[in-house]
């Protein structure tokens, strides 16, 4: 192990691909996105989806909004692998380097505002569990998990290797237990829940909890050494790691209806169980704050020139103190938006990147198609969510947004071909 790699404080690249001498292990990477969806939201998403389709349809909802989520995610992180670039410098390809600050600047903002809801729960999860100060054990949280991202990538991955495996271990036993006492597994598989939701609307919430950092992806997967390792350390994350969190919380759902709070059930127990729930509750959370808050600084110290950890100082602190006032209560909506408007941003990057100027880097200032198509892709998918509100809005917007993209370039393809008989120039 050479002497770079016993630094603790390492070179973020900021403003710069990542060198190819720079790119992480397999194991690395991996573990940076095993540690973030392997979360106690997730198994809140899980146990509202279960509660709201009953056990069969819940877990298919479960496991096609996560299947979406590899397929956006995975093809996403491979093209930010292939320049290295973080998805600040990602999305100027498409957008353009202004119009990317825009796009950059809006999604390292939402993403705040989901390190401040995982903040804020965690102080409420302790004030519901032991009756806990939550002002005070929210400001703590939040400055422990600004103190975590202070030391980088490398952070998340040993956070990554801690936390998932604890879930993982106390998640099994929760479900055993609740299992043992729930009337056993046939009661479970036949759980009816209480249909309040359509299946389209628990798509969007297993997509739209990770639609967010899921598209700023390239600042977790620009460090993988190609794109083999880059997708096989998305799929540890979709749908390995966020289907356990969600069938997990679905099956305490299904067998304890009556506490399908998956921290609740635990810390419901007493004793030294209660208290490694709330070593489980500080990892868990930890772990998802420390990755928000990193997509975050990476976005705007890349925006405004500035370093990643004091822009994650300045962050967290704005961070925490949405925390405070109480962002957990706005969960739902804030799902509801990110459900909407972040999905044909990646879309759009896929299409063009993809498909579309695969060979094309940074060049244009402003390319007008891409925001067309994004905001085509958003407004269809708000239409949807008011007219048919038992579609997935999530999908919907994702497909929409590509699908306009590919019809502009089309249509700007065979104009510039009338002139040049060229790819599309990237000031299109």
């Amino acid at each position: 192990m050479g002497t770079k790699d016993n630094q603790l404080l390492e070179e973020e690249y900021e403003r710069s691909a990542v060198p190819a001498a720079a790119r992480k292990s397999l194991l690395s990477v991996s573990l940076v996105w095993i540690g973030f969806p392997m979360i106690m939201t997730g198994a809140v998403t899980g146990a509202a989806i279960v509660t709201g389709l009953g056990f069969w349809k819940g877990m298919l909802g479960i496991l096609l909004g996560n299947l979406i989520l590899f397929g956006y995610v995975g093809i996403l992180g491979m093209l930010s692998t292939t320049k290295g670039y973080n998805f600040a410098l990602q999305s100027a390809i498409t957008f353009g380097r202004k119009g990317a600050r825009i796009v950059s600047g809006l999604l390292s903002t939402l993403v705040i505002g989901w390190f401040a809801v995982q903040t804020g729960l965690t102080g409420s999860s302790m004030r519901e569990a032991f009756g806990s100060n939550e002002l005070l054990i929210t400001l703590v949280a939040g400055i422990l998990y600004i103190l975590v991202t202070l030391i980088g990538v490398k952070a998340l991955t040993y956070i990554g290797a801690i936390s998932a495996p604890f879930f993982f271990i106390l998640g099994c036993w929760a479900v055993g237990d609740s299992v043992s006492q729930g009337g056993g597994w046939s009661t479970i598989t036949q759980y009816a829940g209480n249909h309040s939701l359509s299946f389209g609307v628990a798509v969007t919430m297993v997509v739209a909890l990770f639609a967010d950092s899921g598209t700023m992806t390239g600042d977790f997967n620009r460090w993988s050494k190609n794109r083999k390792e880059s997708l096989l350390a998305t799929f540890t994350a979709f749908p390995i790691a966020c289907m356990i969190a969600m069938v997990f919380g679905g099956l305490i759902a299904a067998a304890a209806s009556q506490n399908a709070d998956l921290f609740q059930y635990i810390a419901g127990k007493g004793g030294a169980v209660a208290f490694i729930s709330v070593v489980l509750l500080f990892l868990n959370l930890g772990s998802v704050c420390s990755h928000c808050l990193y997509n975050a600084a990476v976005g705007w110290s890349s925006l405004i020139g500035g370093k990643m950890r004091i822009t994650a100082i300045v962050l967290g602190v704005i961070g925490t103190i949405f925390a405070v006032s109480g962002a957990w209560n706005h969960f739902a909506d804030w799902l509801n938006l990110l459900g909407i408007i972040v999905p044909p941003i990646g879309a759009v990057i896929i299409m063009d990147q993809w498909i579309v100027r695969k060979d094309e880097d940074i060049s244009a200032s402003f390319r007008p198609a891409a925001f067309i198509a994004w905001l085509a892709g958003a407004l269809i998918g708000l239409i949807s969510d008011y007219l048919a509100p038992y579609l997935s809005t999530a999908v919907v917007s994702l497909v929409s947004g590509g699908l306009v993209y590919s019809l502009l370039s089309v249509k700007l393809l065979r104009k510039a071909g009338t002139n040049s008989g060229t790819v599309i120039s990237s000031k299109l």
